[in-house]
C-alpha cells in the first residue's frame, strides 16, 4: 500500500489537474460574457441609429435602449468573480445536469440548445448550493467553492455531503454546520477595506430563506450585531430586481440607510450583482432638494421626530390663512374697495372646507375674495353713476374681476393674507420666532419649543427632512406654472432640432429644390424637428431611480430600511407616503436603538400603517463579531433586554478584549501609541462620544477612522478602540444601546482606552499595562 507522503501527493496532483478544468471552465465562461457584453453594445448602437417612426416604435426604441443599457452594465458587474461555485448532483437526482456551475449572472450556451453554463445565484436551480448539508444534502454530492483573482482561479475548496463520495475521495468533510465554512472563515478574517462586499459565495440557510422571502408585506429582519443583516437586505434587493423584473424596473426599488457614511460603505455591493436600478438615500436626503447639513442634538431630534408635530405643522399652516384686525382700503379705478375681515373670513371658510392642500386651496380663497370686492364695487358704481340702480350686467362684473385679477396692489394684499408657500419656507419660519412656535406648538412645553427654535437659517437637519415632507402634504404643490414651463422648453427643444436641420441641409427646404438632384436624400427627409427633439429627449432620459430622486411624490414597488429600529414616528410616516403597497424589508435590531426618537418595538412602529399584515423573522448567527468580544458585549446586552439573547459566534478570534485604564491627561497619548501598534492590514476605528471626536481628530485618516458611535452604525472595521466608554453611556439616555453598538464593530481586535471608571457591564475586559 502507498504511504501517507505517496497519497498527499497524489492529491496534490489531482487538485492541481481538477484546478487546471476549472480554469479551463471559467476562461470560456469569461469568453461567453465578452461574447455577450459586445452583441449588447452592437444592438445599442443599433438602436440608437434608428430614427423616426410611430409612437409605438419610439417606445419599443426607448424600452430597448433601457434594456441594452441595464444588460452592459450587468455584464460589467459580473467582471470580478464571475463563477464563484459548483454543485455536483447524485446522478439520480432529479432536475438536470450532473454539475452546476453558480455565478453572478446566468450565461447560456446558445451553440447548443441555450444550454445552461452558468446559473445565476438567484435562480431556484442555485438554491442547493446554499442550503445543502449532510444532513439534508437535496440531491448534492459535492459542494465546491472556485476562489478567482481577475480571470485566474487561485483556489479550490470542496465539501462532501455524500460519505460515499468522499470516501471514494479519500476524505471525510462537512458535518451539517455552517454551510461553506472554509470559504465563509475566509472571507470573515480578510482585512477590511472600507468597501462592502457581496456574500453571494458564502449565503448561510436562515440568511437564504430570507432573500427568497415570498412575503408581500412587511418583512421584519431583527438580528443582533454581525449577523449579516445588511448583507441579507442587499441580496434580497438582488434577488427581487431578478424576480419581479417587469414589477420592479419602473417603480424602482428604495435602500434606506442611517447616514452617508453607511451608503458609501455598501455602495459598490449592488452594481457588483448586477442590479444598478436602486435609490439608496438617507432619510435626512429624501426630501428633493434639499440636503441635510445640520447636526441636531439628541433632544431636539426626539421632539422633531415625534407624532406632535404633526399638529404642530399644521397649526403653522393654518397661522398663515390670515384674516385682517381691522378693514384694509384698497383704491381701485379711481374708487376704493374694502377688504374686511367678514369678507376673508368666508373665503377661508370656503377654502378650508374644501380639504384641499393649503396652495391648491389659494385659488378658491382668492376668487371668493375677488367675487366679494367685484360686487361691492359694482354696487360703489352704481350708487355714485347711476343713480343708486346697478345695472351693471354679469359680464361687466366679470369683467371688474378680471380686472381686478391684474391690480399689483389688490392682489398683494390678497396673498399676504393666504400667501402661497413653500415647505423650506413654513419650517425656516416657524423655527425662527418664538411667537410663531407659541401659536403653532400650544401643547409643547417651554422647554421643548425652545429646542425647535432657531435664531437664523443655517441650513436642514435630517430630523427636519420628514417635516418638509409633510408640510408638502399640508401644502399641495400647484404645478400650473411647471406645467406651463414643460410646455415652453419642448417647443424650445422643436424649434432647437428645426435649426440643426437647416444647419444640416445648408439653407431652408424650398430653397433648393431646384438644385438638387431629387433622389439625393437629404437630413429633412430622413427626420423631422419634432422627432429629433424627442430621440434627443430619449438619449437623455433618467432612469427609474434618478427620477425618483427628483419626485417627491414617487411611490417604489419595493423599500427596503437598513437599521430601521432609528426612524422616527414622523420618518415612518414620511416613508409609508413612497411605499403604498406596503412591500417592504426592514432590518435592524431594538437592542441597537440609540436615536431617543427611534423604535423599541416593532409593533408600535408598524401597527398605525399595516396592522399585524408583518411578518417577524431572526438572524441567529454572528458572522462578524468573534466569540471573545461577543462575551463582553453578552453583558451590556442584559442590561439593555434580559430578554433578548446574543446571536452565536461561529469563530474565536483568539484575541482577548483588553482594557487600559491612564491618568485623566493621558487618553490622548495611550490612543496615539495604540494605534500606531496597529500596523497590520485593514482598517482600525477609533471610536468615542460625540463630544470626544473632536479631541482625537488628528488620528483620523488612511486606514484610521475617529468616529462617534451614531457615525459608526452598521459599519465594521478589522479593530476597534473605545475611548471613555462611561461618557458613552453618559452622553444619551440609551448609551448603553450606544456602547452595544461601539463593542459589536470589530471584526478582529477589541479594547478600551479610559481614565474614568468603566460601566460596570465591562467587567470581563483585560486589564492590561
Amino acid at each position: 500500500m502507498p504511504d501517507e507522503a505517496q497519497i498527499r501527493d497524489d492529491r496534490d496532483a489531482g487538485a492541481q489537474d481538477e484546478q487546471e478544468r476549472e480554469q479551463r471552465y471559467v476562461t470560456m465562461l469569461y469568453e461567453r460574457l465578452d461574447g455577450l457584453r459586445e452583441y449588447t453594445k452592437a444592438r445599442l448602437s443599433a438602436v440608437l441609429l434608428q430614427t423616426g417612426g410611430t409612437p409605438q416604435a419610439r417606445s419599443e426604441r426607448e424600452s430597448f435602449t433601457q434594456m441594452y443599457t441595464e444588460d452592459i452594465a450587468k455584464y460589467d458587474a459580473a467582471e470580478n468573480g464571475l463563477c464563484f461555485g459548483r454543485i455536483d448532483l447524485d446522478p439520480d437526482a432529479p432536475d438536470g445536469d450532473a454539475l452546476r456551475y453558480i455565478g453572478r449572472v446566468g450565461i447560456l450556451d446558445e451553440d447548443h440548445d441555450f444550454e445552461t453554463l452558468l446559473l445565476d445565484w438567484r435562480a431556484p436551480l442555485a438554491r442547493p448550493f446554499y442550503l445543502a448539508t449532510t444532513a439534508s444534502p437535496e440531491g448534492v454530492t459535492r459542494r465546491r467553492h472556485i476562489r478567482t483573482r481577475s480571470r485566474r482561479v487561485t483556489g479550490l475548496g470542496d465539501e462532501y455531503l455524500d460519505l460515499a463520495a468522499a470516501e471514494r475521495a479519500g476524505v471525510v468533510d462537512g458535518d451539517g454546520g455552517v454551510a461553506g465554512e472554509s470559504a465563509l472563515l475566509t472571507a470573515l478574517n480578510a482585512a477590511r477595506t472600507g468597501q462592502m462586499t457581496d456574500i453571494v459565495e458564502t449565503i448561510q440557510s436562515e440568511q437564504d430563506a430570507i432573500i427568497r422571502s415570498t412575503h408581500k408585506s412587511v418583512l421584519v429582519v431583527q438580528g443582533g450585531p454581525g449577523t449579516g443583516k445588511t448583507a441579507v437586505a442587499l441580496h434580497r434587493a438582488a434577488y427581487l430586481l431578478y424576480t419581479y423584473r417587469q414589477q420592479l424596473a419602473k417603480s424602482g426599488v428604495l435602500i434606506v440607510g442611517p447616514n452617508a457614511t453607511f451608503l458609501d460603505y455598501i455602495g459598490q455591493v449592488l452594481p457588483s450583482l448586477g442590479e444598478t436600478g436602486v435609490l439608496l438615500s438617507t432619510i435626512g436626503d429624501m426630501y428633493p432638494g434639499v440636503t441635510a447639513t445640520q447636526h441636531d442634538s439628541l433632544d431636539t431630534g426626539e421632539v422633531k421626530g415625534s407624532l406632535d408635530m404633526v399638529a404642530v405643522l399644521k397649526q403653522a399652516v393654518r397661522d398663515r390663512q390670515l384674516a385682517p384686525v381691522r378693514p384694509i382700503t384698497l383704491p381701485f379705478d379711481t374708487y376704493t374697495v374694502t377688504l374686511d375681515r367678514k369678507i376673508v373670513t368666508r373665503a377661508r371658510g370656503r377654502a378650508r372646507s374644501s380639504r384641499r392642500p393649503h396652495n391648491l386651496a389659494r385659488p378658491i380663497f382668492v376668487a371668493t375674495v375677488i367675487e366679494a370686492l367685484a360686487d361691492q364695487f359694482a354696487a360703489t358704481v352704481g350708487a355714485n353713476v347711476l343713480g343708486g340702480a346697478n345695472l351693471l350686467s354679469r359680464d361687466d362684473v366679470a369683467d371688474i374681476r378680471d380686472e381686478m385679477r391684474q391690480d399689483a396692489e389688490l392682489m398683494a394684499a390678497i396673498d399676504d393674507l393666504w400667501p402661497m408657500l413653500s415647505p423650506q419656507q413654513v419650517l425656516t419660519d416657524l423655527f425662527q420666532s418664538r411667537d410663531r412656535l407659541a401659536s403653532a406648538a400650544p401643547d409643547l412645553d417651554d422647554g421643548q419649543r425652545e429646542l425647535l427654535y432657531r435664531h437664523r437659517h443655517e441650513g436642514f437637519s435630517a430630523a427636519d427632512a420628514p417635516l418638509l415632507d409633510e408640510l408638502a402634504e399640508l401644502l399641495g404643490v400647484d404645478d400650473a406654472a411647471e406645467r406651463d414651463r414643460a410646455a415652453r422648453q419642448w417647443r424650445a427643444q422643436i424649434a432647437d432640432a428645426q435649426d440643426a436641420l437647416d444647419i444640416l441641409t445648408g439653407s431652408a427646404p424650398q430653397d433648393l429644390e431646384d438644385e438638387l438632384d431629387p433622389e439625393i436624400l437629404m437630413a429633412y427627409d430622413l427626420i423631422d424637428a419634432s422627432t429629433l427633439a424627442q430621440r434627443q429627449e430619449m438619449r437623455q432620459r433618467l432612469t427609474a431611480a434618478e427620477r425618483a430622486a427628483a419626485d417627491r411624490t414617487w411611490t417604489f414597488g419595493h423599500v427596503i430600511v437598513d437599521e430601521a429600529q432609528e426612524l422616527s414616528a414622523m420618518a415612518w410616516r414620511m416613508l409609508m407616503r413612497r411605499i403604498p403597497n406596503r412591500w417592504m424589508t426592514l432590518v435592524g435590531d431594538t437592542a441597537q436603538t440609540g436615536d431617543l426618537a427611534g423604535s423599541s418595538s416593532w409593533q408600535s412602529a408598524l401597527e398605525p400603517y399595516v396592522a399585524n399584515r408583518w411578518k417577524l423573522t431572526e438572524l441567529t448567527v454572528n458572522y462578524r463579531t468573534p466569540s471573545e468580544i461577543m462575551a463582553v458585549a453578552q453583558d451590556v446586552l442584559v442590561e439593555i433586554d434580559p430578554a433578548q439573547s446574543v446571536p452565536r459566534s461561529v469563530r474565536d478570534a483568539g484575541n482577548q478584549p483588553w482594557a487600559h485604564r491612564v491618568p485623566d491627561d493621558g487618553v490622548v497619548d495611550e490612543v496615539r501609541r495604540r494605534v500606531a501598534d496597529e500596523t497590520g492590514p485593514g482598517l482600525v476605528a477609533v471610536l468615542t462620544s460625540e463630544d470626544g471626536v473632536d479631541e482625537l481628530r488628528d488620528l483620523h485618516g488612511g486606514a484610521v477612522s475617529v468616529l462617534s458611535v451614531r457615525e459608526a452604525k452598521g459599519l465594521e472595521f478589522d479593530v476597534v478602540i473605545i475611548v471613555e466608554p462611561q461618557r458613552i453611556v453618559e452622553a444619551s439616555p440609551r448609551g448603553m444601546n450606544d456602547l452595544y453598538v461601539a463593542l459589536t464593530r470589530a471584526t478582529q481586535r477589541l479594547g478600551v482606552v479610559h481614565a474614568r471608571p468603566l460601566p460596570d457591564a465591562l467587567s470581563k475586559l483585560v486589564a492590561v499595562h
